[in-house]
């Protein structure tokens, strides 16, 4: 009987001890440290995506494309605060490609359909809800293909760049005094921005781009063209140069020109995300 009573202890203790290992576990898990300054940035930038999926339902379109602008700044700069920071981290890319469905997927979706495509009754809303879609398939590739992917091109058009394209339009119209409901030609701009994104045509990504080498003077002289040229009407010129740089990458892409080799791929961080989150659209 002595034995069985010290059995049965003992099995007890050894229950005990696995619900202790257990909940150990579950607290490390619930209790991830986490950098603040780069995550912080990245709130901002879905703070602003939510703020301009309430002024599109408010119907207030051009606050919505400045709000989508302003979270697309925010994207920007997470990432190189984190790295300048050195507080890259997994958790932070994740983080990062979350909102940016919301600022960048949703928000530009919900505003095309208010804006523009709600005319055209469920083929407008299926175009906005294949942006989103397609928006949303493209940040997930990333992630898987974040290691394999080589660091100076984009497979498919980023995101972010898609929303600009979409708030360049707003704020472009706005300019020009164009009427924007029931247009075929951004009817047939949302379908294409959706599958360019989900493309395999590259785009440059600039991140092979150093500023602190030096380069022909003729680099400056570019620099300040279109400096100057967007500077004569900065709502319609952001919109077309964004729209040209989707374009390019598709002609291109049809094309086979700058086409990457099989073998050429380069390792890079995998904790990198879109918005150059790396050690990071």
């Amino acid at each position: 009987m002595e034995l069985e009573s010290i059995k049965k202890i003992q099995f007890k203790r050894r229950g005990l001890r696995g619900v202790e290992k257990r909940t150990i576990k579950l607290r490390n898990r619930v209790g991830i440290p986490i950098y603040v300054l780069p995550n912080l940035f990245t709130t901002a930038n879905m703070f602003f995506g939510f703020f301009a999926i309430i002024y599109s339902i408010k119907g207030e379109f051009l606050a919505s494309a400045y709000a989508i602008v302003a979270a697309a700044v925010f994207d920007f700069f997470d990432g190189r605060v984190a790295r300048l920071t050195n507080s890259t981290s997994h958790f932070g890319a994740e983080y990062d490609s979350l909102c940016d469905l919301v600022s960048f997927g949703m928000a530009p979706g919900i505003l095309m359909f208010l804006w523009a495509l709600q005319p055209f009754g469920r083929v407008g809303w299926v175009a906005a809800f294949m942006f989103v879609a397609c928006g949303a398939l493209r940040l997930a590739r990333f992630n898987v293909q974040a290691h394999m992917t080589e660091k100076k091109d984009f497979q498919g058009l980023p995101i972010p760049m898609a929303a600009g394209i979409v708030s360049g339009a707003v704020l472009a119209f706005h300019d020009l005094g164009l009427e924007a409901s029931r247009s075929f030609g951004l009817l047939a701009m949302t379908f294409l921005l959706a599958l360019v994104m989900v493309s395999n045509f590259r785009y440059r990504s600039f991140k092979d781009l150093d500023l602190k080498k030096k380069v022909p003077f003729r680099y400056l002289v570019t620099g300040l063209v279109i400096l100057v040229v967007v500077a004569l009407r900065p709502e319609v010129m952001l919109f077309v140069l964004f729209l040209t740089y989707a374009m390019l990458g598709a002609v291109f892409g049809i094309l086979n020109i700058g086409k990457q080799p099989k073998n050429a791929s380069v390792y890079v961080n995998k904790s990198s995300s879109e918005d150059d989150y790396t050690g990071g659209d």
